[in-house]
Protein backbone atom coordinates (compact mmCIF):
# COMPACT_ATOMS: atom_id res chain seq x y z
CA UNK A 1 0.00 0.00 0.00
CA UNK A 2 1.22 3.58 -0.96
CA UNK A 3 2.65 5.46 2.40
CA UNK A 4 -0.27 8.12 3.21
CA UNK A 5 1.73 11.15 4.11
CA UNK A 6 0.75 14.41 6.03
CA UNK A 7 0.62 16.40 2.40
CA UNK A 8 -2.06 14.12 0.61
CA UNK A 9 -4.01 14.19 3.61
CA UNK A 10 -3.67 18.33 3.71
CA UNK A 11 -3.91 18.16 -0.48
CA UNK A 12 -7.34 16.00 -0.02
CA UNK A 13 -8.91 18.05 2.69
CA UNK A 14 -7.98 21.65 0.46
CA UNK A 15 -9.78 19.53 -2.70
CA UNK A 16 -13.04 18.40 -0.69
CA UNK A 17 -13.34 20.06 2.88
CA UNK A 18 -13.65 17.40 4.49
CA UNK A 19 -12.24 16.62 8.06
CA UNK A 20 -8.38 15.72 8.46
CA UNK A 21 -9.41 12.55 10.03
CA UNK A 22 -11.96 11.44 7.16
CA UNK A 23 -9.62 12.49 4.55
CA UNK A 24 -6.59 10.12 6.07
CA UNK A 25 -9.22 7.42 6.50
CA UNK A 26 -10.27 7.85 3.02
CA UNK A 27 -6.80 7.67 1.61
CA UNK A 28 -6.50 4.81 3.22
CA UNK A 29 -9.18 2.81 1.82
CA UNK A 30 -8.11 3.68 -1.42
CA UNK A 31 -4.70 3.10 -1.40
CA UNK A 32 -3.64 5.88 -1.31
CA UNK A 33 -4.80 7.30 -4.69
CA UNK A 34 -6.62 10.69 -4.35
CA UNK A 35 -9.67 10.80 -7.10
CA UNK A 36 -10.56 7.11 -5.59
CA UNK A 37 -10.79 9.14 -2.03
CA UNK A 38 -12.70 11.67 -3.29
CA UNK A 39 -15.32 9.27 -4.88
CA UNK A 40 -15.04 7.65 -1.43
CA UNK A 41 -15.64 10.87 0.50
CA UNK A 42 -18.79 11.85 -1.82
CA UNK A 43 -20.44 8.28 -1.20
CA UNK A 44 -19.99 8.90 2.09
CA UNK A 45 -21.43 12.14 1.66
CA UNK A 46 -18.64 14.12 3.80
CA UNK A 47 -17.24 15.59 0.73
CA UNK A 48 -19.41 18.24 -1.63
CA UNK A 49 -16.68 18.04 -4.68
CA UNK A 50 -17.93 17.21 -7.47
CA UNK A 51 -15.19 17.83 -10.25
CA UNK A 52 -11.61 17.11 -10.74
CA UNK A 53 -9.77 20.44 -9.65
CA UNK A 54 -6.32 20.95 -10.24
CA UNK A 55 -4.24 23.47 -7.80
CA UNK A 56 -3.18 26.78 -9.78
CA UNK A 57 0.00 26.59 -9.11
CA UNK A 58 2.09 28.00 -12.22
CA UNK A 59 2.43 31.97 -13.04
CA UNK A 60 2.60 33.82 -16.25
CA UNK A 61 -0.45 34.73 -18.66
CA UNK A 62 -3.00 34.09 -20.91
CA UNK A 63 -2.99 35.85 -24.36
CA UNK A 64 -5.79 36.07 -26.83
CA UNK A 65 -5.87 37.37 -29.81
CA UNK A 66 -8.72 37.79 -33.08
CA UNK A 67 -8.72 38.24 -36.65
CA UNK A 68 -11.65 37.41 -39.02
CA UNK A 69 -13.61 34.65 -37.59
CA UNK A 70 -10.70 33.37 -36.04
CA UNK A 71 -9.04 33.48 -32.44
CA UNK A 72 -6.72 32.09 -30.83
CA UNK A 73 -5.39 31.35 -26.62
CA UNK A 74 -2.01 30.49 -25.57
CA UNK A 75 -0.91 29.89 -22.00
CA UNK A 76 2.65 31.20 -21.49
CA UNK A 77 4.33 30.10 -17.85
CA UNK A 78 6.51 31.66 -15.67
CA UNK A 79 8.09 31.16 -12.37
CA UNK A 80 6.68 34.36 -10.18
CA UNK A 81 3.60 36.69 -10.60
CA UNK A 82 5.89 39.52 -10.91
CA UNK A 83 7.00 38.72 -14.19
CA UNK A 84 3.35 39.00 -15.56
CA UNK A 85 3.37 42.84 -15.02
CA UNK A 86 7.30 42.93 -17.42
CA UNK A 87 5.98 44.49 -20.50
CA UNK A 88 8.59 42.45 -22.52
CA UNK A 89 7.11 39.08 -21.11
CA UNK A 90 3.29 40.51 -21.75
CA UNK A 91 4.66 41.39 -25.22
CA UNK A 92 6.30 38.15 -25.81
CA UNK A 93 2.76 36.54 -24.74
CA UNK A 94 0.54 39.10 -26.98
CA UNK A 95 2.99 37.89 -30.02
CA UNK A 96 2.34 34.18 -29.43
CA UNK A 97 -1.04 34.87 -29.49
CA UNK A 98 -0.92 36.48 -32.83
CA UNK A 99 1.33 34.10 -34.27
CA UNK A 100 -0.82 30.96 -33.32
CA UNK A 101 -3.97 32.80 -35.82
CA UNK A 102 -2.25 31.48 -38.51
CA UNK A 103 0.48 28.60 -37.48
CA UNK A 104 -2.63 26.90 -35.51
CA UNK A 105 -2.32 25.61 -31.81
CA UNK A 106 0.06 22.74 -32.25
CA UNK A 107 2.80 24.15 -29.73
CA UNK A 108 5.47 22.53 -31.18
CA UNK A 109 4.47 24.27 -34.80
CA UNK A 110 4.17 27.49 -32.62
CA UNK A 111 7.86 27.14 -31.26
CA UNK A 112 9.03 26.26 -35.01
CA UNK A 113 7.36 29.00 -36.32
CA UNK A 114 9.40 32.13 -37.15
CA UNK A 115 8.74 34.98 -34.29
CA UNK A 116 7.43 37.93 -35.88
CA UNK A 117 10.08 40.67 -36.51
CA UNK A 118 13.09 38.39 -36.48
CA UNK A 119 14.79 35.86 -38.40
CA UNK A 120 14.86 32.82 -35.60
CA UNK A 121 12.37 30.73 -34.29
CA UNK A 122 9.63 31.63 -31.36
CA UNK A 123 11.41 28.85 -29.24
CA UNK A 124 15.20 30.98 -30.08
CA UNK A 125 13.11 34.38 -28.65
CA UNK A 126 11.66 32.67 -25.90
CA UNK A 127 15.58 30.90 -24.91
CA UNK A 128 16.56 34.35 -25.43
CA UNK A 129 13.74 36.02 -23.10
CA UNK A 130 14.94 33.34 -20.43
CA UNK A 131 18.48 34.82 -20.65
CA UNK A 132 17.50 38.50 -20.37
CA UNK A 133 15.20 38.01 -17.47
CA UNK A 134 16.49 35.47 -15.90
CA UNK A 135 13.05 32.78 -15.33
CA UNK A 136 11.95 29.47 -16.53
CA UNK A 137 9.50 29.80 -19.21
CA UNK A 138 7.42 27.75 -21.23
CA UNK A 139 4.85 28.15 -24.16
CA UNK A 140 2.09 25.59 -22.36
CA UNK A 141 -0.85 24.98 -24.61
CA UNK A 142 -2.56 27.01 -27.12
CA UNK A 143 -6.21 27.00 -28.63
CA UNK A 144 -7.62 28.47 -32.17
CA UNK A 145 -11.51 28.25 -32.94
CA UNK A 146 -12.56 29.20 -36.30
CA UNK A 147 -16.17 29.49 -37.70
CA UNK A 148 -17.47 29.85 -41.56
CA UNK A 149 -19.14 32.73 -40.69
CA UNK A 150 -20.17 34.83 -37.51
CA UNK A 151 -17.47 35.52 -34.81
CA UNK A 152 -15.29 33.72 -32.02
CA UNK A 153 -15.53 35.84 -29.06
CA UNK A 154 -12.56 36.77 -26.44
CA UNK A 155 -13.07 37.37 -23.29
CA UNK A 156 -10.08 37.92 -20.48
CA UNK A 157 -11.25 37.85 -16.85
CA UNK A 158 -9.46 40.42 -14.68
CA UNK A 159 -7.14 41.84 -17.60
CA UNK A 160 -4.21 42.87 -16.71
CA UNK A 161 -4.06 45.26 -20.05
CA UNK A 162 -6.08 44.28 -23.28
CA UNK A 163 -5.82 40.60 -24.20
CA UNK A 164 -4.14 39.43 -21.34
CA UNK A 165 -4.68 37.99 -17.96
CA UNK A 166 -5.13 34.87 -15.59
CA UNK A 167 -8.49 33.55 -17.27
CA UNK A 168 -9.18 33.55 -20.74
CA UNK A 169 -12.22 32.17 -23.04
CA UNK A 170 -12.65 31.91 -26.85
CA UNK A 171 -16.26 31.37 -28.35
CA UNK A 172 -16.94 30.38 -31.38
CA UNK A 173 -20.76 31.70 -32.78
CA UNK A 174 -21.69 31.10 -36.23
CA UNK A 175 -24.76 32.99 -37.30
CA UNK A 176 -26.18 35.69 -39.60
CA UNK A 177 -26.76 38.40 -37.06
CA UNK A 178 -25.40 41.67 -36.62
CA UNK A 179 -21.48 41.71 -36.15
CA UNK A 180 -21.93 44.17 -32.76
CA UNK A 181 -24.44 42.28 -31.46
CA UNK A 182 -22.93 38.82 -32.23
CA UNK A 183 -20.02 40.25 -30.24
CA UNK A 184 -21.48 41.20 -27.52
CA UNK A 185 -23.08 38.06 -27.31
CA UNK A 186 -19.80 36.18 -27.80
CA UNK A 187 -18.72 38.29 -24.98
CA UNK A 188 -21.37 37.79 -22.48
CA UNK A 189 -20.89 34.06 -23.30
CA UNK A 190 -17.27 34.06 -22.29
CA UNK A 191 -17.98 35.75 -19.08
CA UNK A 192 -20.54 33.12 -18.38
CA UNK A 193 -18.01 30.19 -19.16
CA UNK A 194 -15.19 31.91 -17.31
CA UNK A 195 -17.42 31.95 -14.08
CA UNK A 196 -19.10 28.56 -14.58
CA UNK A 197 -16.19 26.51 -15.70
CA UNK A 198 -18.44 24.02 -17.84
CA UNK A 199 -16.51 21.20 -19.12
CA UNK A 200 -18.82 20.24 -22.40
CA UNK A 201 -20.15 22.16 -25.23
CA UNK A 202 -23.57 19.34 -25.04
CA UNK A 203 -24.78 16.34 -23.84
CA UNK A 204 -22.59 14.70 -26.43
CA UNK A 205 -19.55 15.98 -25.86
CA UNK A 206 -20.00 14.71 -22.51
CA UNK A 207 -16.63 12.47 -21.30
CA UNK A 208 -18.07 8.75 -21.25
CA UNK A 209 -15.55 7.88 -18.21
CA UNK A 210 -16.42 10.80 -16.26
CA UNK A 211 -20.43 10.26 -16.56
CA UNK A 212 -19.79 7.10 -15.71
CA UNK A 213 -17.95 7.78 -12.86
CA UNK A 214 -20.60 10.04 -11.78
CA UNK A 215 -23.24 7.73 -11.80
CA UNK A 216 -21.44 5.41 -9.98
CA UNK A 217 -21.01 7.44 -7.27
CA UNK A 218 -24.69 8.43 -7.33
CA UNK A 219 -25.61 4.33 -7.22
CA UNK A 220 -23.44 4.12 -4.19
CA UNK A 221 -25.21 7.11 -2.76
CA UNK A 222 -28.34 6.25 -3.79
CA UNK A 223 -27.90 2.52 -2.57
CA UNK A 224 -28.53 3.19 1.42
CA UNK A 225 -31.56 4.74 0.67
CA UNK A 226 -33.12 1.15 1.26
CA UNK A 227 -35.63 2.15 -2.32
CA UNK A 228 -36.37 -0.59 -4.85
CA UNK A 229 -34.11 -0.92 -7.98
CA UNK A 230 -36.42 0.71 -10.53
CA UNK A 231 -36.70 3.77 -8.13
CA UNK A 232 -32.83 4.18 -7.24
CA UNK A 233 -32.84 4.20 -11.72
CA UNK A 234 -35.28 7.06 -11.78
CA UNK A 235 -33.25 8.78 -9.05
CA UNK A 236 -30.17 8.60 -10.80
CA UNK A 237 -31.46 9.74 -14.06
CA UNK A 238 -32.80 12.82 -12.01
CA UNK A 239 -29.78 13.30 -10.77
CA UNK A 240 -27.40 13.23 -14.14
CA UNK A 241 -29.83 15.81 -15.37
CA UNK A 242 -28.72 17.78 -12.65
CA UNK A 243 -25.21 17.07 -13.53
CA UNK A 244 -25.27 17.84 -16.84
CA UNK A 245 -26.73 21.45 -15.74
CA UNK A 246 -23.97 21.92 -13.96
CA UNK A 247 -21.01 20.93 -16.95
CA UNK A 248 -22.58 21.12 -19.98
CA UNK A 249 -22.34 25.15 -21.65
CA UNK A 250 -25.80 24.78 -23.55
CA UNK A 251 -27.73 23.38 -20.34
CA UNK A 252 -26.46 25.72 -17.55
CA UNK A 253 -28.22 28.48 -16.38
CA UNK A 254 -27.37 31.52 -17.80
CA UNK A 255 -25.51 33.62 -14.87
CA UNK A 256 -26.25 36.86 -16.14
CA UNK A 257 -29.97 36.30 -15.27
CA UNK A 258 -30.09 33.58 -13.35
CA UNK A 259 -33.19 32.14 -14.74
CA UNK A 260 -32.59 31.08 -18.46
CA UNK A 261 -31.00 28.57 -19.99
CA UNK A 262 -27.35 29.46 -22.20
CA UNK A 263 -29.16 27.27 -25.27
CA UNK A 264 -32.45 29.05 -25.10
CA UNK A 265 -30.23 32.62 -25.02
CA UNK A 266 -28.22 31.61 -28.10
CA UNK A 267 -31.55 29.89 -30.09
CA UNK A 268 -33.03 33.35 -29.11
CA UNK A 269 -30.37 35.80 -31.17
CA UNK A 270 -30.33 33.54 -34.11
CA UNK A 271 -26.46 31.55 -33.52
CA UNK A 272 -25.18 28.52 -32.70
CA UNK A 273 -22.68 28.17 -30.48
CA UNK A 274 -20.31 25.58 -31.90
CA UNK A 275 -17.18 25.72 -29.84
CA UNK A 276 -15.90 27.03 -26.63
CA UNK A 277 -12.36 27.13 -25.15
CA UNK A 278 -11.31 28.47 -21.45
CA UNK A 279 -7.59 28.65 -20.03
CA UNK A 280 -7.33 29.38 -16.26
CA UNK A 281 -3.56 30.10 -15.19
CA UNK A 282 -1.69 26.82 -14.38
CA UNK A 283 -4.30 24.82 -14.12
CA UNK A 284 -4.05 21.29 -13.22
CA UNK A 285 -0.39 21.91 -12.62
CA UNK A 286 1.00 21.00 -9.39
CA UNK A 287 3.50 22.95 -7.50
CA UNK A 288 5.52 21.60 -4.73
CA UNK A 289 4.89 23.02 -1.02
CA UNK A 290 8.02 24.92 0.03
CA UNK A 291 8.39 25.78 4.10
CA UNK A 292 10.64 28.77 3.36
CA UNK A 293 11.67 28.68 7.39
CA UNK A 294 13.34 25.48 6.43
CA UNK A 295 14.87 26.50 3.09
CA UNK A 296 16.15 29.65 5.19
CA UNK A 297 17.76 27.19 7.70
CA UNK A 298 19.32 24.51 5.47
CA UNK A 299 21.49 27.26 3.41
CA UNK A 300 22.47 28.78 6.70
CA UNK A 301 23.82 25.29 7.58
CA UNK A 302 25.72 26.14 4.53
Amino acid sequence: MAEITAAMVRDLREKTGAGMMDCKKALVESGGDMEGAIDWLRKKGLSAAAKKSGRVASEGLVAVASGPNVAAMVEVNAETDFLARNETFQNFAAEVASLALSVGDDVEALKAATFPGTTHSTQDELVKLIATIGENMSIRRAKVLRVPSGTVATYIHNAVKPGLGKIGVLVALEAESEQQALETLGRQIGMHVAAARPEALDISNVESSALEREKNVLREQAAGSGKPAAIIEKMIEGRIRKYYEEVVLLEQVWVHDGESRVKQVVQKAGGKLTGFARFQLGEGIEKAATDFAAEVAAAAKG
